[in-house]
């Protein structure tokens, strides 16, 4: 754009303070800066009629609430002016690929509400300007949380080429949001703006004429000074510069949003930036799936509870996840703070887990003592409780006093259930651990009755035996071999289709990685400099419920314990692992090489999934990546999806699929800035880590073999409670909430902010649009709804049985 017409466009002065509350100082330093930053803001609106300004995040907020009422009182009614601007509508700028999707739900749902309240409006634009990638489902969870536009920066140009700055950037279920990309900061560090307003103005492109500038200081708060709002009306005398105007982004979309206006539309994921921050620091990654779970089990079990015994609604789970919410802000889970920050968020990710666990008990309690059980001599029932929306078949463990093996396991039918004597938990006298296989019915409960002399009618499909030695074991399904030297799985053989899946075989690599705690300007980790060998490979467990191998290995001076574990009748390998890490500049990822062509590979996102090249770039998922493709020279579709309860990092090439377990750079390293050789650092992830994987080869794509259960099941495993016998007035078993497709997942289901109803939030999962009946078999009552393909719905239940279901946004509230 020529000087003779850059005084008919314009850049709306965006006045804002990037706050990171935790980043290179911990959140009580942030707390104080938030207030200091506020009252610059406030203190420049007292100077300057026409100043306005831009934040975000309803939990720095709250804080001044809580610590200096007056100065949220000034906020209160600056917001009411219209001159302070409230945007992003979440409780904090989280990383955007991490957090679960009902996580992203919850950001709005208290980001939000908290604003309703405190300030009689909501955020318009959704802003996470410093986050490391937006995952492709966003555009739909805005939308349905009231949020229409969207400000991002990351990734930048290089990284991602965008047709423009201002563009439609669309879901899989067809949503869409007005989205711009910020030019080159958010933020500012100089007092005369004369070279941000001048670089700025050149991505001024007809037809665009309008465009937004973020000025303050940032990430350490601060805000506009007193100098940038001057150089700003300065610069605005200049007729070689754009008109300037003092905006915000609700402003700015305002002028945007015209049904005249014309922009390309993006329907993509919004990604690569700062790669390694889907594995550093696997603690807090293990924390968050942890404590994401245990809220949701604990929110399906408390309302249905609620409703079938009056057990009171925990009033804490909202401290639990504002805890949950607060340590997904992108300088924390993304795993890039300083040391004491990771202290922090443990103890508040502690708080939302025991919280979540108290309320489960509390419901499972309730539920159990109220289940009619029939007094036996020495019977001791089990109560097993499905967390999942649908029928299912689990291994189940627990502790128990010991008892004599003349006992049977018996269902509420009399049917006997083989059960195994394993490794207790306790070394001790007079404790045993027993493994057995529950079938559960949907979202309800099953007792289990281990019975001393008793009289079963035993069902032989339940007894097909497993094949194994130290090397190798086998079902009816798959065999699976071990190298004796390497521990490396040699073989995973598909009885049925003859197919082995192993192009080579699959190992734990050890990888150099010197790149700093973000893995700035890496794409790929491709620099193999060794692997973990066996040190000894041998079976320790076998009977009729499962048959475990163990394969212990060694490199340098890390210990990694791998337990393959099979059952009788179950198509899936579970794997459960021990690493002590010693390693420095280093990455371990588990590696498997797949003999399938023409594969396509599908990663889960937050309530959604995506499909990517094979490129050998690292990138995120959630808990299954998935390798589908042909079984060479037969055309018979197969597939192979790789499970977890803890890992967000994956990357494939030439069919082999890598998880990504560990990182090790320096705490907050960022670059240009190099370690000292001589200096003593603090490295990410020394020490002891445990979590679970499954290999789950399948016929036909993921869909059909509907990957995203076994990964729920994986995630969400049966909640277990040794009972007594007692009256009751529940059955023995009971489904309490059904759907009738398996596309369809619930998420989540809890009681709704503003009364007893009961809320109900399901996704599509497979890309096909799809109507699907709920039931509530106890009360009789069932809703059809339709659904398009990836859309997520919310349904909201009244306890009054009289009033019909409703569809409702992810804010519980009709707009």
């Amino acid at each position: 754009m020529n000087v003779s017409t850059l005084k008919n466009s314009k850049l709306h002065m965006i006045g804002n303070a990037h706050l990171d509350p935790v980043w290179l100082w911990r959140w009580q330093e942030g707390f104080q800066e938030t207030k200091a930053t506020f009252r610059s803001a406030l203190d420049r609106m007292n100077e300057s009629d026409d100043f306005l300004f831009t934040s975000s995040s309803a939990a720095i907020y709250e804080w001044v609430e809580l610590n200096d009422p007056g100065m949220f009182a000034e906020i209160k009614a600056r917001i009411a002016e219209g001159r302070w601007h409230l945007v992003g509508g979440w409780w904090i700028q989280p990383d955007c690929n991490i957090p679960s999707g009902e996580s992203f739900v919850r950001q709005g749902l208290y980001g939000q509400r908290y604003f309703k309240e405190k300030f009689g409006v909501t955020a318009k634009v959704g802003y996470n300007v410093d986050s490391f990638g937006h995952h492709g489902m966003l555009p739909q969870i805005l939308k349905k949380s009231g949020m229409d536009y969207y400000v991002f920066m990351r990734p930048s140009p290089q990284e991602k080429g965008l047709p423009g700055r201002v563009f439609w950037w669309e879901s899989d279920d067809g949503s869409r949001v007005l989205t711009f990309r910020i030019m080159f900061e958010y933020c500012t560090w100089w007092e005369d703006l004369e070279q941000h307003v001048a670089r700025c103005a050149t991505e001024l492109k007809e037809p665009v004429s309008e465009l937004m500038c973020f000025y303050g200081v940032g990430n350490h708060g601060g805000g506009p000074t007193k100098k940038n709002i001057e150089s700003i009306r300065k610069l605005n005398e200049r007729e070689d510069m754009p008109e300037l105007e003092f905006s915000t982004p609700n402003l700015f979309f305002e002028d945007m949003d015209k049904p005249s206006a014309v922009y390309p539309v993006i329907h993509d994921e919004l990604q690569m930036h700062a790669v390694g921050c889907y594995s550093a620091h696997a603690g807090i990654k293990q924390w968050n799936r942890k404590a994401e779970n245990l809220l949701v089990m604990a929110e399906k079990f408390s309302v249905l509870a609620n409703w079938m015994t009056d057990q009171p609604y925990p009033a804490d789970l909202d401290r639990a996840w504002k805890n949950v919410l607060f340590n997904q802000f992108h300088d924390i889970l993304a795993g890039t703070s300083i040391e004491p920050a990771y202290e922090d968020a443990r103890n508040e990710y502690g708080e939302a887990i025991a919280i979540a666990e108290r309320g489960l008990n509390y419901a499972i309690q309730s539920l159990a003592w109220n289940i009619g059980i029939e007094q036996v001599e020495g019977m001791k029932p089990i109560v097993v409780f499905n967390p999942n929306t649908w029928t299912t078949k689990v291994n189940v463990e627990l502790e128990l006093a010991s008892f004599d093996k003349s006992y049977a396991l018996l269902d509420e039918t009399g049917r006997s259930i083989p059960y195994q004597l394993v490794q207790s938990l306790a070394t001790t006298l007079g404790r045993c651990r027993i493994s057995f296989w529950a079938e559960l019915p949907s979202l309800g409960y099953a007792v289990f009755k281990l019975t001393p002399n008793a009289v079963a009618t035993v069902d032989k499909k339940l007894t097909s035996p497993l094949k194994s030695n130290d090397y190798a074991m086998e079902n009816g399904y798959f065999r699976i071999e071990f190298d004796p030297e390497t521990g490396f799985i040699t073989s995973l053989y598909d009885k049925a289709a003859q197919f082995e899946y192993m192009k080579a075989p699959a190992r734990p690599v050890v990888i150099d990685d010197h790149s700093d705690t973000w893995s700035h300007d890496v794409t790929r980790y491709a620099n193999e400099v060794g692997a973990f060998k066996a040190v000894s490979v041998r079976r320790v467990e076998h009977g009729p419920v499962k048959t475990v191998i163990r394969v212990t290995s060694q490199y340098g001076s890390s210990k990694l314990i791998q337990d393959y574990i099979m059952y009788p009748d179950q198509d899936q390998i579970d794997v459960q692992v021990t690493v002590d890490w010693r390693e420095q500049f280093k990455m371990l990822k588990l590696a498997f090489p797949v003999h399938l062509s023409n594969t396509r590979y599908t990663y889960e996102i937050p309530y959604g999934h995506i499909e990517r090249p094979h490129h050998g770039e690292e990138v995120p998922g959630q808990a299954w990546v998935d390798m589908s493709g042909l079984i060479p020279g037969t055309g018979k579709v197969y597939g192979l999806s790789i499970l977890n309860d803890s890992k967000y990092s994956y990357s494939i090439h030439n069919n082999e699929i890598c998880l990504t377990v560990l990182r090790s750079p320096v705490y907050a390293q960022h670059a240009p800035a190099v370690p000292d050789p001589e200096g003593l650092y603090s490295f990410m992830d020394q020490g002891l880590h445990r979590f679970k994987y499954a290999l789950y080869p399948h016929q036909g794509t993921w869909e059909m073999a509907e990957t995203v259960h076994r990964a729920t099941e994986l995630n969400q495993p049966p909640v277990i409670l040794l009972e007594t016998f007692h009256e009751g007035s529940l059955p023995q078993s009971e489904s309490l909430l059904q759907i009738d497709k398996a596309n369809i997942v619930v998420g989540a289901v809890k009681k709704a902010e503003d009364n007893a109803d009961m809320i109900i939030r399901c996704y599509e999962t497979a890309k096909i649009r799809t109507e699907a009946v709920i039931r509530l078999p106890r009360w009789n009552r069932t809703i059809t709804v339709s659904f398009e393909p990836c859309e997520i719905k919310t349904i909201r239940v009244p306890q009054d049985i009289r009033q019909p279901f409703v569809e409702t946004n992810l804010l519980e509230w009709q707009e």
